[in-house]
């Protein structure tokens, strides 16, 4: 997914988005352990997209915060 649809998304499905994600790295994660994954690399871009996920998520939360 581009920047600019995980920006129009709200804050709920961004967490929605970021636990399916978890789950996902954690499955890719044994894979790799077990030597089934083929593709190393898409461990990588998953930590990515989390990476991503939590930067929007807390901008959305600093956003929504009233300012003191």
């Amino acid at each position: 997914m581009d920047i600019k649809t995980l920006r129009s998304k709200t804050k709920e499905a961004l967490m929605t988005e970021l636990s399916q994600a978890q789950t996902h790295l954690k499955s890719l994660d044994f894979k790799l352990a077990a030597n089934q994954l083929k593709n190393v690399r898409e461990s990588r871009k998953t930590k990515h997209m989390i990476a991503r996920l939590q930067t929007l998520i807390n901008e959305k939360q600093k956003i929504s915060e009233p300012q003191v």
